[in-house]
């Protein structure tokens, strides 16, 4: 199994690293690296969510209980987080970047590796987690940077940015056309899924040339916090609503996997257009990152010295 992460691991660490050289010898134009972000945002990953939840073959997979385990536990640690907000001391603009960091995650990363993994199956699971994680940490993080963030939101607002953000359009879309049984029509397809297939390379050389350093350094309390939640309390929580709800072999792997992922370069985005702080968020970012290179394998051989894997 740590062999199958590592491997999974090294076109990551690849596309990432290539992001970051490309970025720093100037390749290619400064403002090349907002606009495919851009594109993988609106267009490339809602595609890869929606064509990858309408037509995966959930037969025979512990949907209810893989969702649930996940809500759950990202309810609970993003809980924990805000009740540590007056221990931080830090602004309303960096507790969003923390809370981002604690909660949010890389999709781009986690389809690779869960596909790395189990093949189409850990395509039909990352499929699931996805539908269930990515609305719930989009709604909790909108609401926080709506009570935190420079840039105070009212009720209208906040309900704006839920219904037009296109992770979880696209997200609800597929879950609707899976529940219906409606399929998408032969043409559009493969489109589809071209798309989504582009978001992965695209997505993991974004992440590269986001990665700031002299960012990191410079707040190393924050960051610290918000990998402690994100690498010890989110997979610790994770694994104990899974047991409890009875998820065990790549369901359980996935499960925890998604969750010990690190936070996604879009959260830098979000902090820019709702009040964050961004610089901290792309230390948090960069940090979490290179953590998630030892963070993962780590995460799969505790779980299997306990036998739940």
């Amino acid at each position: 199994m740590i062999r199958d992460v590592l491997l999974a691991l090294i076109p990551v660490i690849l596309l990432i690293g290539l992001g970051a050289i490309l970025k720093q010898r100037e390749f290619l134009r400064a403002d090349f690296w907002p606009q495919a972000e851009r594109l993988g945002y609106y267009i490339l990953l809602p595609c890869l969510f929606f064509s990858s939840l309408a037509m995966a073959d959930l037969d025979g997979m512990p949907v209810a209980g893989l969702a649930l385990s996940l809500v759950l536990s990202t309810i609970a640690v993003a809980g924990v987080v805000i009740c540590c907000r007056p221990l931080m001391k830090i602004d309303g603009p960096a507790f969003t970047s923390v809370f981002q960091g604690s909660v949010r995650f890389n999709n781009y990363v986690g389809v690779t590796l869960a596909a790395g993994l189990f093949g189409a199956e850990g395509i039909a699971l990352a499929a699931i987690c996805n539908a269930a994680i990515v609305p719930t940490v989009n709604i909790l993080c909108v609401l926080v940077f709506a009570r935190f963030g420079a840039a105070r939101l009212t009720a209208a607002g906040v309900l704006r940015q839920l219904v037009s953000n296109p992770l979880v359009l696209s997200s609800f879309a597929g879950i609707a056309f899976q529940m219906l049984g409606l399929r998408i029509l032969p043409g559009i397809e493969p489109a589809m899924r071209a798309l989504g297939a582009a978001s992965l390379p695209l997505g993991l050389l974004c992440v590269g040339a986001a990665l700031n350093f002299g960012t990191a350094r410079a707040w190393v309390g924050p960051v610290a916090s918000s990998s402690a939640f994100k690498f010890l309390m989110m997979p610790a929580t994770t694994l104990l609503f899974a047991q409890a709800v009875g998820l065990e072999g790549p369901a359980l792997t996935t499960a925890l996997l998604f969750q010990v992922l690190p936070t996604a370069s879009s959260a830098y985005i979000l902090a820019r257009q709702l009040g964050g702080d961004a610089p901290l968020m792309a230390g948090i970012t960069a940090t979490q990152t290179i953590l998630a290179m030892a963070a993962i394998p780590l995460m799969i051989v505790g779980a299997s010295a306990m036998a739940v894997l």
